[in-house]
């Protein structure tokens, strides 16, 4: 014999035991399938017959469990054969075995509820700060008597009034500090002008006293509304933390119609020594018209109109 042919006769020597046990292997699993089918077919008919539970019971019994796997080709059923101890319960036999789900979800703890948080940094905010911080040099330059300058910087309060309206609408960044800095920019302003128009005697005192006295009972109610707003703990700090919102400011029809008209007095007010005739007669038309809305507006954020409280998270107002 050559080499080659005695190479070949040791491969197929040392191969005929592996291959033997794959037969074998291969026969179990045709058996394992035979039986597992078989079992399916006489539980199929057993439920189809209304037993939907086996005698588990006794001692010695198989305990049969289906696990569905889903493979290339098709579902495969498998089973143990062990016996059930017994202690444990019996388990029906079903193709299946899924936990049951809960049926609710427990609610969070007190101390686990999650509060409101936004962030204050945005442009419109910033615009609205300082508007606000413009207002001691605006008032500065109306009591020394520059109503140029006073012109100019009322005419900026006013363009950036606009604009960050126009930024919080057009980007979606509003905010509730947004909501509440923005009329307190327009009522430091409105404050700056009155006084200030007043001190130098180009507004009547009684029409000063009236808005000033709108303007005080209108604060004191917001920071009434944010204390009973505010998620407990009340501390000092939580009250002035500006990323915890609690209520928010929705100024109504009148109070808007009332502030364009404040405005449109105190512009015409501070430009009329600047122009060379009077228009005294359209002022004090106009003087008397603020008075009425005034009071009007004032009577309208009788109870908590104006102010909608914001309910915070597992909370129930």
């Amino acid at each position: 014999m050559t080499p080659s042919v005695h190479a070949r006769c040791l491969s197929l020597a040392t191969e005929v035991p592996y291959r033997h046990a794959v037969l074998q292997l291969q026969s179990q699993i045709v058996q394992v399938r035979i039986r597992s089918h078989h079992i399916a077919r006489q539980l199929s008919c057993l439920t189809h017959d209304g037993q939907s539970k086996l005698p588990l019971s006794s001692p010695g019994r198989i305990a049969i469990r289906y696990t569905p796997f889903t493979s290339g080709v098709g579902t495969r059923r498998y089973y143990s054969e062990k016996p059930i101890p017994k202690d444990q319960p019996n388990v029906p036999a079903s193709s299946s075995i899924e936990p049951k789900p809960a049926t609710s979800i427990p609610p969070l703890p007190a101390s686990d509820e999650v509060e409101l948080h936004e962030s204050p940094y945005t442009i419109p905010n910033a615009l609205t700060l300082a508007r606000i911080l413009a207002c001691p040099f605006l008032g500065y330059t109306i009591v020394d008597g520059d109503f140029a300058w006073a012109t100019g910087i009322l005419f900026a309060s006013g363009l950036s009034d606009w604009l960050d309206g126009w930024l919080a609408r057009r980007y979606n960044s509003r905010s509730v500090l947004g909501s509440i800095l923005d009329p307190a920019a327009d009522k430091a302003l409105m404050t700056t002008l009155v006084g200030t128009l007043a001190w130098s005697g180009l507004l009547p005192l009684p029409l000063a006293i009236l808005i000033f006295g709108r303007d005080l009972g209108l604060s004191i109610s917001a920071f009434y509304f944010r204390f009973i707003s505010l998620p407990k703990p009340r501390t000092l700090k939580r009250y002035f933390d500006v990323s915890i919102p609690s209520a928010e400011v929705k100024p109504t029809q009148i109070s808007k119609i009332n502030t364009a008209l404040q405005l449109l007095l105190m512009g015409l007010t501070t430009v009329s020594p600047l122009l060379g005739y009077s228009i005294a007669g359209p002022l004090q038309a106009l003087q008397w018209t603020v008075a009425g809305t005034t009071i009007w507006s004032g009577f309208s954020y009788i109870g908590r109109s104006g102010v909608k409280i914001l309910q915070q998270p597992g909370k129930k107002l």
